[in-house]
């Protein structure tokens, strides 16, 4: 058994060593328990749409984006592109 100290120091310095400046000031993993968030964050970030999203994590879709909809970061420049090429944003693109 460990005290919870030292489960939040390591926790701490892990963050530090593999996230970045803004990452590590965000809440993004902040604690052991938030990597259910961190990875909910990570699939929308990544492009999976919101409703996939609420429903792997057994959420609402008003409930998922109440909490997640200030932590989505990173696809602007590509939703810009697609509407400026015409193609609109109907189709979310696929990634592997």
């Amino acid at each position: 058994m460990l005290a919870g100290s030292v489960i939040r120091r390591a926790w701490r310095t892990a963050r530090l060593k593999v996230l970045t400046d803004e990452e590590f000031a965000s809440p993004l993993g902040k604690r052991v328990y938030d990597l259910r968030h961190t990875c909910l964050t990570n699939w929308l970030n990544d492009g999976v749409p919101p409703a996939q999203v609420a429903e792997w994590a057994g959420n609402s879709v008003p409930v998922l984006l109440a909490t997640y909809a200030r932590c989505i970061s990173g696809q602007l420049s590509d939703l810009k592109r697609r509407i400026e090429a015409g193609g609109g944003l109907a189709r979310a693109p696929l990634r592997g």
